[in-house]
Parts: structure tokens; sequence; C-alpha cells
């Protein structure tokens, strides 16, 4: 496995959040993670990140242990993270919210500026402009764009498409259709679940901290019961 939780515990000061998360993402594999609003997909990709670091519990990425870590370690180490609310840099331009997180680690066929305007050719004409004067939609290409600048290993999407309108949307959901036929390796939280059944070969439900179901596209579509129960649908 590419990435492996196992039985990860996170918590905010005195209140638990996560009650021991198993969740495995392979190489080239699609995986989501579906649940409520408040459930803990946002707090399980902030745990991999090290952006709260979980209390119990194992993140093993490519073979190594990286609960605890540095979030900047963790990124080098080829994680990059499409973040809820796209969090760019305001005050830089396109081009320099891009050019911050390059990083090449000696990929074979490693993202640059000019492969990112290539998938996004929306940028093309922005490189100038201030991150914070774009369209949401060119924001969220300039967001998964910047991450694919650190060459990631494993690409996280929280609530990409939340928001957008629906030609924008099915821009991104093609962007991903291409990156998983170049083997990219994903995970993705989103809420457009006939989206998530075209793209995932697998996916996961989290309720209250655990994860209560998992399984494939097919499984899900036929399974009803836990639609409604779980995601209201």
């Amino acid at each position: 496995m590419l990435l492996k939780l196992q039985n990860l515990q996170t918590r905010y000061g005195h209140s638990q959040a996560l009650f021991g998360v198993d969740m495995e993402v392979g190489n080239s594999q699609v995986v989501s993670l579906l649940g409520r609003n408040g459930m803990g997909k946002t707090t399980t990709v902030n745990s991999i990140m090290g952006v709260v670091p979980g209390f119990a519990g194992s993140i093993r990425f490519l073979g190594h242990e990286i609960r605890g870590w540095q979030p900047y370690r963790i990124a080098r180490l080829g994680i990059g993270l499409v973040p809820e609310g796209r969090q760019l840099f305001p005050n830089l331009t396109v081009r320099e919210n891009l050019l911050a997180s390059e990083y090449d680690p000696g990929s074979g066929n490693p993202w640059g500026l000019e492969r990112v305007l290539d998938m996004f050719p929306e940028l093309s004409e922005r490189l100038s402009i201030m991150g914070n004067l774009l369209s949401g939609g060119e924001q969220q290409m300039l967001a998964i764009g910047r991450a694919l600048m650190i060459n990631p290993r494993l690409l996280i999407l929280d609530e990409a498409t939340e928001g957008l309108a629906p030609l924008i949307r099915q821009k991104i959901w093609r962007c991903l259709h291409r990156l998983k036929q170049e083997g990219q390796s994903i995970l993705v939280i989103d809420k457009n679940l006939n989206d998530l059944l075209n793209i995932a070969d697998r996916h996961h439900i989290i309720e209250k901290g655990r994860i209560v179901w998992s399984g494939d596209s097919h499984s899900l579509a036929g399974n009803r019961n836990e639609l409604e129960q779980y995601l209201g649908i």
C-alpha cells in the first residue's frame, strides 16, 4: 500500500475526533472518503498531513511511519494537498503560487509550470494576476496545479468541487480522470457521489470518527441502506 492508516486516533485538546480509522490507498488507486459534515473527513486529511497530529495509531506512507512528522516533511515525501477552501497565497501571482511549491524528487515525468498550464490552460493568461483576484474556478485550478507542482506520489483533494459552477466541476472531474489514467494515486473527499462512483476504485464512509463501511463502486451503488443511513442520500 502507498498509504495505510491503522487505528488512527486524533483529538482536538480533550475532544477526540477520530476513533481508530483504518484506510488504505494503493499505487495508482483513486479512493474516496465519504460522510456527512463534521464526521471526521477533514480531520483525517489533516492528520495524514501532520496539521493535526494523531495521538495513537499508525500512518504509513511509502513505508515510512509519518505520524508525528512536520507537514513540510510529509509534503516533501510526496503528498500533495488541495485543501478545503483552497488556501492560496493571496498576495502572490498565479506564477508565484505555482513556483512556490515546485519540487522535483527525480520523478520520470515531472510536473512543472508548462505541464500544469497544459492541464489548466485557463491559467496561462492569468500568470501575472494575484491569486485573490481569480474566479472561484480559477482558484481551484490553481490549488490543484500547486499541489501537482510538488510531484506527489499521492494527491489529496478535500472538497475540490464544492461551490463551483457545473461546467467548472465537470472540468475538474475530467482532470481527475486524466490524472487517474496517468497512474496518479488520489484520495478524494467530495459530495458528488455519481462522479465518485465513476472514478474511484474504493470508497470509505466515515461516521463520528469511525470507518463504518468500505467497498468498491458497484457495492456502494447497490447499498441504498448505507447511502441513506450514513450519507442522507
